[in-house]
């Protein structure tokens, strides 16, 4: 398994009533969190990066987040539709990276 190799903070914003009745925005820091593992599958397709990805998920621990960089177009709609298939937690995607919580 390799070494911690990336370190990424996830940051949303939320917008805020306030008292006087105005609306206010703020960035919150949601979670920070560290690749246990990576891989970049260039522009291999789909279909052979969700078999493969498979097999280099399943020796990380429950919680342990995986980082894929993978440049196929149909990744936006395939990895999260097999995040949800599989029981595992897209944390975040942003195309060509994406983030996978190991179940």
């Amino acid at each position: 398994m390799r070494p911690l190799v990336t370190l990424l903070q996830c940051r949303f914003i939320s917008v805020i009533n306030t008292d006087n009745g105005q609306t206010a925005t703020r960035m919150d820091t949601l979670q920070e969190f560290a690749a246990a593992d990576y891989w970049d599958a260039g522009h291999m397709g789909c279909g052979e990066v969700i078999i493969l990805l498979r097999q280099r998920i399943q020796p990380l621990a429950p919680g342990q987040v995986f980082k894929l960089t993978t440049h196929d177009l149909g990744a936006h709609e395939d990895i999260p539709a097999w995040c949800r298939l599989t029981g595992r937690r897209l944390l975040k995607a942003d195309h060509p990276h994406y983030w996978i919580e190991q179940k």
